[in-house]
């Protein structure tokens, strides 16, 4: 679908056809599934994929027993947040919202993120509101959010963002497709950055929009040690990736300084060293605009409680 043909609308029987919702899931069995009956119960009746990554606890055959509705991709390999890619490649909609394991969204969230994206046709990406079960908190992610810095067009339905939470947004597919989706070479862990900053490049916007809820409730079935390991990795990839020289280099400093000094770090630093040849192969600068909203963010990045690396 191109940004001037029209969207489908809602069908009769009140199934909203524009939103597919793609979730992505590891050896969290019973979690997916409650994930699952969370999103069958939508008003919205989205068509949803699973992309199982890998998982040795029965989660395919219980999601295939228990969900025949739901599309189910069973990987024989743990693909990480390329797994998204290959769920996005299933669906025809012109929108598609991600889905954590652990996440679920509020009833009415995915039909008012279509219509937002209806009327903004520019519009990529559109990051909810993140509520922390139990308890219903605010994440400590959302004032950030909120009070982004980063300045972005003036039709805009909410503030301006320079990256975004895959498990809490609703996406254009028409803009995934043509940055590429999620990079391989990350696999998982603040691979939304990279994807941000080429759709910024290709004059794509993004935005909070805190009519969106989504709930997360953190999975204790995770390796937090490979999380951080990875996380510190990556975001020197993508810094190193898209980032004019001074700025770059700023941030490497200040993630150096700032992260815990253990072997843990030192792995994911010599991690991120060892990728140094293809990351100077592939290298490619943020024109300015795109550039701007990633230095709007410098300050936040350094004062933040929401984005330490830490286990």
């Amino acid at each position: 679908m191109t940004a001037t043909q029209p969207a489908p609308s809602v069908t009769e029987a009140g199934r909203d056809a524009r939103v597919a919702v793609v979730v992505i899931t590891h050896q969290r069995r019973d979690e997916v599934l409650l994930a699952l009956s969370r999103l069958r119960a939508l008003p919205e009746q989205p068509h949803v994929v699973v992309v199982d990554n890998g998982s040795t606890d029965g989660t395919a055959a219980a999601i295939a027993e228990r969900f025949p509705e739901v599309e189910l991709v069973a990987s024989p390999e743990n693909l990480g947040a390329i797994g998204r890619n290959v769920g996005v490649a299933r669906v025809d909609t012109p929108y598609v919202a991600f889905c954590d394991d652990d996440t679920w969204w509020d009833p009415g969230s995915l039909r008012t993120a279509a219509d937002v994206l209806d009327a903004h046709p520019r519009l990529a990406v559109v990051t909810a509101r993140i509520l922390v079960e139990p308890g219903g908190r605010e994440d400590p992610i959302v004032p950030e959010l909120r009070d982004s810095p980063v300045r972005g067009a003036d039709w805009l339905p909410g503030p301006a963002l320079g990256s975004f939470l895959a498990g809490a947004s609703v996406l254009r597919r028409e803009a995934f497709t043509e940055v590429g989706g999620f990079s391989e070479r990350l696999w998982l862990g603040g691979e939304e950055e990279l994807m941000a900053g080429d759709l910024a490049t290709a004059g794509w916007e993004l935005c909070y929009l805190p009519e969106l809820t989504v709930h997360h409730q953190a999975s204790t079935a995770r390796d937090p040690h490979k999380r951080r390991r990875d996380g510190i990795r990556n975001t020197l990839w993508t810094t190193w990736l898209r980032r004019p020289l001074r700025p770059a280099l700023r941030r490497t400093g200040h993630l150096l300084r700032t992260v815990p000094r253990d072997r843990l770090s030192v792995l994911g630093v010599l991690d991120a060293l060892r990728g140094a040849p293809w990351v100077l192969r592939e290298r490619r600068v943020l024109p300015p605009h795109a550039e701007a909203r990633f230095a709007a963010l410098e300050h936040a990045q350094r004062t933040s409680t929401a984005r330490r690396y830490v286990s």
